[in-house]
C-alpha cells in the first residue's frame, strides 16, 4: 500500500513537471532566468501559505524539521531552480528536462552508502535501463560542444541534478516531524530568498515581463507547490532508486512537450530513450 501510494504520488509529480521546463524556455523570451526561477519559488511559497491558512494549518517548523527545510529550501528549490533555470538559458529545453533529472547516477551510490540500501538485482537492472535511455536521449553526440555556453549549460544541469539527490538523502536521513506540506512556505521561503540574493548580482537589470506572466502563474501557484510536494512524499514511500527511475518519466514528458510546442527536433534518439526509461520504470516497480 506505502508503494502504491508513493507511485500515485509520483505520477501526479510527472504530470505537472512534465511541462515545466518547455513552459519555462517558452518565458525565457520575456523573462531573465533567475528572476524568473525567483519568481516561481515566491508565488510558490505565497500560494502554499495560503493554502495552509485555509486549512488552519500554518505553523512554525518544529526543531526536528529544520534538517528537512534547510535540505529542500537550499539544495531541492534554491540550488535546483538556480543551476537549471542557468543552464535552460544556454541549452534546449528538452536536453534541460532530461539531464536535470538524472538523479539516478548520485542517489543510488549515495542511498548505499549513507542510508545502507540493498539494491536489488532487478533495480540495478532498471538502473542500467535508465542509465541508457538517458544517454540515448541527451545525444552527446548530436551536440555542438564548441558552442558558447553549450558546455557550462551541461554542467550547470549535472550541478542541479546533483544538489536534488543530496536533498532526497538528507530528507530520507533525517525525516522530518511535521507533515511535508507544513513546511512547504518555509522551504519555497528559503528559495526564494537565496534565489533573489543571486538574482540581484547576477542579473541587475533582468526582470519578468508581460509575456512571461501566465507561465510563472502555473508554474509558482500551481505546478511548484502541488508538484513539489508529491516529490517529496513520493520520496518518503518508495525506495530511492524506484522514486529515481520513475521520475525519469519527467523528462521523457518534458522532450514530447518541447517537441509539439516549441518545435524542438525529435529525432530517433529521444525515440529510443523514452521507450528505455518507461521501461526501466516497469522493472523498477516490479523489483
Amino acid at each position: 500500500m506505502t508503494q502504491a501510494r508513493g507511485l500515485q504520488l509520483l505520477a501526479l509529480a510527472v504530470v505537472l513537471f512534465g511541462g515545466v521546463w518547455p513552459i519555462s524556455k517558452h518565458a525565457l523570451a520575456h523573462a531573465t532566468p533567475l528572476w524568473f526561477a525567483s519568481s516561481r519559488a515566491g508565488l510558490a511559497a505565497l500560494s502554499a501559505t495560503l493554502l495552509l491558512l485555509v486549512l488552519g494549518r500554518l505553523r512554525l517548523p518544529q526543531r526536528a524539521d529544520m534538517p528537512s527545510v534547510l535540505a529542500l529550501g537550499f539544495l531541492q528549490l534554491g540550488g535546483f531552480f538556480l543551476l537549471a533555470h542557468l543552464a535552460l538559458a544556454l541549452v534546449p529545453a528538452g536536453r534541460t528536462a532530461v539531464i536535470s533529472n538524472i538523479t539516478l547516477m548520485w542517489l543510488v551510490p549515495l542511498a548505499m552508502i549513507v542510508l545502507g540500501e540493498r539494491v536489488p538485482a532487478m533495480r540495478w537492472v532498471a538502473v542500467g535501463l535508465a542509465a541508457a535511455g538517458a544517454c540515448v536521449m541527451v545525444g552527446p553526440w548530436a551536440i555542438d560542444w564548441a558552442a558558447p555556453g553549450m558546455l557550462l549549460g551541461h554542467a550547470f544541469l549535472l550541478g542541479a541534478s546533483l544538489v536534488w539527490s543530496v536533498a532526497i538523502i538528507l530528507v530520507k536521513r533525517f525525516p522530518p516531524a511535521s507533515p511535508v506540506l507544513e513546511l512547504l512556505p518555509w522551504t519555497f521561503l528559503l528559495a526564494t530568498m537565496m534565489l533573489a540574493a543571486v538574482a540581484l548580482v547576477r542579473e541587475p537589470g533582468g526582470g519578468i515581463g508581460p509575456g512571461a506572466y501566465w507561465q510563472a502563474a502555473f508554474i509558482g501557484l500551481v505546478a511548484a507547490p502541488i508538484g513539489t510536494w508529491a516529490v517529496i512524499e513520493s520520496g518518503r514511500h518508495l525506495n530511492a532508486v524506484l522514486a529515481s527511475v520513475g521520475f525519469l518519466m519527467v523528462p521523457v514528458l518534458g522532450v514530447l512537450l518541447a517537441t509539439i510546442w516549441l518545435g524542438e527536433p525529435l529525432g530517433w534518439d529521444l525515440v529510443l530513450g523514452g521507450i528505455l526509461i518507461v521501461a526501466s520504470v516497469i522493472v523498477a516497480a516490479r523489483g
